[in-house]
């Protein structure tokens, strides 16, 4: 089964937070879907443009390129950055469009795990379902280097930032914001990795998928 029906993504916008590859979820749910019907990948934050991707940043630009491309990418280029910026159009206007609206919906600065500040994450009202990506490469290393955000992430976690990151504390850090209706663990490439996971799971009250997306192989927990 291909991720997009294992993660049950529904027409509509699907928001993406976390860390630990929501950009590489992105695009694998995007190409998955772009096969039967037109998609779109952007962002309410900012992300890198996706390589060999035709990318649009505005509406106009975008109703030209669906008419010749199943998948696309939405976004201003921010100068100087290299990223691109939210489009200047709301998620109606986009959902109008395409089939299906998937929205990376904050940033992690590269770190498996992650806690949000207040200000985010940015997940648009329109959003069907909220799937929060948990980098496995992350446990058992100190969260002061595996998470973005470490002191609030220890706060939540009620450890110090020198303790390991661990499916506890993560469940800890999930439950306390609240902000996801599944998880998706990456990363999960060991025996050991796949174990985490299935800890993780128990202990959260939503579905839990696992898996790799660098192999394309994926379990449910």
């Amino acid at each position: 089964m291909e991720l997009a029906a294992l993660l049950e993504i529904r027409p509509g916008v699907t928001a993406v937070i976390g860390g630990g590859g929501k950009t590489t979820l992105l695009r694998t749910l995007g190409e998955e879907l772009a096969r039967e019907h037109r998609v779109l990948l952007c962002t309410t934050t900012k992300i890198f443009p996706f390589p060999q991707m035709p990318c649009a940043g505005t509406l106009a630009e975008l109703d030209a390129l669906r008419e010749r491309h199943r998948l696309l990418c939405g976004g201003r280029a921010v100068p100087g950055t290299g990223k691109l910026a939210a489009l200047d159009a709301s998620m109606a206007e986009l959902r109008l469009r395409f089939d299906y609206v998937l929205v990376e919906a904050d940033g992690s600065a590269q770190r498996p795990l992650k806690a949000h500040a207040g200000h985010e994450p940015v997940i648009p009202a329109e959003a069907d379902q909220t799937i929060c990506v948990v980098g496995a490469s992350g446990f058992g290393r100190p969260i002061c280097e595996a998470a973005h955000r470490p002191e609030l992430y220890a706060r939540l976690a009620g450890v110090s930032e020198e303790a390991p990151a661990s499916p506890e504390t993560e469940a800890r850090v999930l439950s306390a914001e609240d902000l996801h209706s599944r998880v998706y663990v990456n990363q999960a490439e060991t025996q050991a990795d796949r174990e985490r996971a299935r800890e993780l799971a128990v202990l959260l009250d939503c579905p839990v998928l696992a898996g790799s997306l660098y192999r394309g192989e994926y379990f449910s927990c």
